[in-house]
């Protein structure tokens, strides 16, 4: 994991004579489950971003809450490039150990990856010259396959000999990312 994030750094540094942004959400920093991401020019009204959600609360309450997504996304700008309207499309991976929210009043959780594949619809606005605050939602297909265990002994409730799988379409990006210019 560490060598992605190397790579994705060392990607953008050499990118760097283009407009590049770092990005932090602010709704989601404000709930302790950080959402930063860079986003740099790929083309005239095209950028690139890429972001990491990160819950690495092992335990809540005595519930699992751990998750990573790692999402690599190409956004259109209608007007111009970070400032209006824009559509992206993306494909992600999570990893969690995690209660699924139809599980939340039971003694089950989940463990495993997955992939999301959506779109997201957004808006930035210029503050100034460095700082940019994109308002965004997004959803699709998530696809996870976990093993299922109960909490207090860690025994799997579900009989899949491998991994259980499940999928939905739902909503799971948004926010409002505060961006820093960094050339």
């Amino acid at each position: 994991m560490k060598q992605i994030l190397i790579f994705f750094i060392l990607f953008f540094s050499i990118h760097s004579q283009s407009q590049t942004y770092v990005k932090v959400n602010a709704l989601t920093t404000l709930l302790s489950i950080p959402n930063v991401g860079i986003e740099t020019s790929i083309g005239k009204k095209s950028t690139f971003q890429f972001d990491i959600l990160a819950s690495p609360w092992k335990s809540v309450d005595g519930k699992p809450r751990q998750f990573y997504t790692f999402t690599p996304e190409y956004r259109y700008h209608f007007k111009e490039k970070y400032n209006g309207f824009y559509i992206g499309a993306h494909i992600g991976a999570s990893i969690f150990n995690f209660q699924k929210w139809n599980y939340l009043n039971t003694d089950k959780y989940e463990k495993g990856f997955g992939y999301l594949m959506g779109a997201t619809i957004g808006y930035q606005a210029k503050i100034n010259d460095k700082f940019v605050l994109d308002c965004f939602l997004g959803g699709g297909s998530s696809q996870g396959f976990y093993k299922g265990y109960y909490i207090g002994t860690n025994e799997r409730y579900e009989t899949a000999k491998k991994y259980n799988k499940s999928g939905e379409w739902i909503p799971y990006r948004g926010g409002v990312m505060v961006s820093y210019k960094l050339n």
